[in-house]
């Protein structure tokens, strides 16, 4: 499919992914920016999916990288979430193959809302590390249920999947805030590149978009890491409150248009 963009829409799409990168590497969420920046520019709903997965992909593939320098992981946990999300979000994203643009469309302004309360309802997550480090059964389902719901979330819809592990990761199995992003971004990079699978395969990546974007999203991804890594809960606490409103934003204009 021919799909061509202005330069000057092509520099918006580089800034609001760049953006997103920023916002998704500190608390989850970047997709309630790129998403609807790619649709404005033009591309269907099932290529906005499939190129956005493309630049997310690589985004946070830097950004685990940064939180996995740092230690600010437990690798064991955040692996085996990963297991679970891989397997999720390759299941999700056959489903998205499957619905119309209507429906995608229909599902997001059904789900949405009911994420907005969630993260409304934890936006006082806990600071403390509370696990004791070890790893028995429990632990390893948890973990793997963890990545497997997120997982298959992330498949079908996409916004908020990393918000939505830094709560499983501290009230569910009690890491703090930077330790649970850290796992999260395990997560959340096995789920993107599951997804992004089924989407190469379809031939659903415009790279001449999704090249420059995965470019300025790497960027941000370094750049809001960076800040997550640096400054903890005191950073990551009001990014989560950004993703809420933007979150709520969405929301509101899609009840309008």
């Amino acid at each position: 499919m021919g799909i061509t963009i202005s330069p000057w829409m092509m520099a918006f799409l580089m800034l609001m992914t760049g953006f997103a990168g920023f916002v998704d590497s500190a608390a989850g969420g970047g997709g309630l920016i790129s998403l609807p920046a790619y649709l404005f520019a033009g591309l269907p709903p099932h290529y906005t999916y499939g190129t956005n997965k493309f630049s997310a992909a690589c985004g946070t593939t830097f950004a685990t990288v940064n939180f996995f320098r740092s230690g600010a992981m437990n690798i064991k946990v955040g692996l085996l979430a990963a297991v679970g999300s891989f397997a999720g979000s390759a299941l999700g994203s056959h489903v998205v193959l499957l619905l119309s643009d209507e429906m995608l469309r229909t599902m997001m302004f059904i789900i949405l809302p009911v994420a907005a309360v969630i993260i409304l309802w934890q936006r006082n997550l806990p600071d403390e590390n509370r696990d004791d480090g070890t790893l028995n059964l429990k632990k390893i389902l948890l973990a793997l249920a963890i990545g497997l719901g997120i997982g298959l979330y992330d498949g079908i819809m996409g916004p908020g999947t990393g918000t939505f592990a830094i709560i499983a990761f501290t009230t569910l199995m009690g890491f703090d805030l930077r330790t649970a992003n850290g796992n999260g971004k395990v997560l959340n990079l096995a789920s993107n590149y599951a997804s992004l699978f089924t989407y190469l395969m379809n031939g659903l990546v415009v790279f001449h978009i999704g090249i420059p974007c995965a470019i300025s999203n790497i960027l941000g991804n370094l750049l809001g890491s960076h800040f997550a890594l640096k400054k903890g809960a005191r950073f990551i606490r009001p990014m989560m409150l950004v993703v809420l409103v933007l979150l709520l934003g969405k929301l509101i204009s899609d009840a309008v248009l």
